[in-house]
């Protein structure tokens, strides 16, 4: 996989397109495109690490492990695969009725949309 394919995927994973990535690194216009016929900087690679929450090793395929370099990441859940991978789901000890999951659903989906 290359960095670029390897940018891709985490940038999907994290909801984030790759102009987004390219802009929250502050690189110069389409820097990250460039990447699928260009060597990238180390710099440049570390800034777009430092915004995914991976580490560099990750993005250049030294590693498969995604070891987040930032001290205060986030751990990153998608709410619509625990509603896949749960039977039954809670809040605050309570269970939420499928119907309402689906509302919950269209309701995040609204404000999604909303967004783009």
């Amino acid at each position: 996989m290359t960095v670029l394919e390897r940018i891709k995927e985490v940038s999907k994973l994290r909801g984030y397109n790759l102009t987004k990535v390219n802009e929250m690194a502050h690189l110069g216009k389409n820097t990250i495109y460039s990447w699928k016929t260009k060597e990238p900087s180390h710099n440049n690679v570390q800034a777009v690490a430092d915004v995914l929450g991976v580490s560099v090793d990750y993005l250049l395929g030294n590693t498969d492990e995604m070891h987040s370099n930032k001290k205060d990441d986030k751990k990153i859940a998608d709410l619509k695969d625990i509603m896949k991978e749960f039977e039954i789901v809670q809040f605050d000890g309570k269970i939420i009725p499928e119907e309402d999951l689906l509302v919950i659903e269209r309701i995040i989906k609204g404000l999604i949309d909303d967004q783009y």
